[in-house]
Order: structure tokens, then sequence, then C-alpha cells
């Protein structure tokens, strides 16, 4: 027996988590900011925090592109930043 494929988000809900997830990566991106500013480059935790702040970055192109197959026809491009 196949499991059922799972349905492709929809138009709304690329909406909903495109503003999330845009929001949560800029605040990743100004917390990654502030951790290199006071514990310099070499400090692990601010290399975790740029690590953490590319990888919502990079979530956030992937989910682009998601949107572009799961919405074909619709503007959705700009949906993730």
């Amino acid at each position: 027996m196949r499991p059922e494929t799972p349905a492709p988000l929809t138009l709304q809900e690329h909406r909903e988590l495109a503003r999330e997830l845009r929001a949560a990566n800029a605040r990743m991106g100004e917390l990654s900011k502030m951790m290199l500013s006071v514990y310099g480059p070499n400090n692990q935790a601010a290399f975790t925090f740029q690590k953490v702040a590319d990888s919502l970055d990079r979530l956030c192109q992937d989910m682009r592109a998601q949107a572009i197959l799961d919405c074909p026809g619709f503007p959705v491009d700009d949906l993730y930043g």
C-alpha cells in the first residue's frame, strides 16, 4: 500500500508561512550581527548564530522555490523575501 501524497500548501498557507519566516529571518539576521559585534568572529556562539541565520535564509529560498511549484500561475516569487 502506497502512502498518501500530501497536498501542497495553498497560496494562503504560503502567504502566512512566508510572513512568519520573513520575520524570523530578519530577526535572526539582527541577532547574528549583534553576536558578531559583541563576541567577535572567532567566537563559537557568534559562529553558530551566523550558521542559523544562513540556514534560515536558505529555508526561505527553498520555500520560495516550493511555492512556485505549489501555486503555478500565481505571483509568489516575492513571498519569502
